[in-house]
């Protein structure tokens, strides 16, 4: 006989750090190094209506929705992670000219690939240890907005820029280290 997972009790009784994690684009890891603040998305199931003489009855619907990946992180002094996903959108709107849209969508081989205005994305979550305990792998990320830098000379003590990027994707999946869905 199988004992359901969710019948089990909790073996580990260590909580989950809110400062324990890494994240890092399959595109471009350079704003790995310099990651703020992240979030799992909400994930919402609809619902159906089933009509009914007394009440009408909430059923689970067949459709999931994710709400959106926001990242922040610090901006290195050479511009470089900022300019990684500005470029990105750049290329994805092509304000300028379509030319921009085809630079990003050519594979290394100069192929056309529509699929390079998209990325896959690894949420690396750590245990209280601050050592990997599982990921959140989401699939065909795109950038929907990145945050504005204001300088200011006003400022009494040193501080340093954190941009905010928004990300849409696909769906997310979470999985232990070797992959295997939890």
């Amino acid at each position: 006989m199988t004992v359901s997972p969710f019948r089990t009790q909790i073996q580990n009784r260590n909580f989950l750090t809110p400062g324990g994690f890494e994240f890092s684009i399959k595109k471009n890891p350079k704003i790995t190094f310099f990651c703020q603040t992240a979030n799992i998305p909400q994930i919402s199931l609809n619902t159906v209506i089933q009509p009914s003489y007394l009440k009408n009855i909430d059923v689970p619907g067949d459709q999931l929705q994710y709400d959106d990946f926001v990242l922040s992180f610090l901006v290195d002094e050479n511009f470089e992670n900022y300019m990684v996903i500005h470029n990105w959108m750049t290329g994805i709107g092509f304000p300028k000219t379509p030319k921009q849209f085809d630079d990003l969508t050519k594979d290394p081989n100069g192929t056309e690939d529509l699929q390079q205005q998209f990325s896959d994305g690894t949420l690396l979550v750590l245990n209280s240890n601050f050592r990997p305990n599982f990921k959140v792998m989401f699939q065909d990320l795109f950038p929907v907005s990145l945050t504005g830098l204001d300088f200011n000379t006003k400022l009494e003590s040193e501080e340093f820029f954190t941009a905010q990027v928004v990300f849409k994707y696909t769906l997310y999946e979470v999985t232990n280290l070797s992959g295997t869905n939890l």
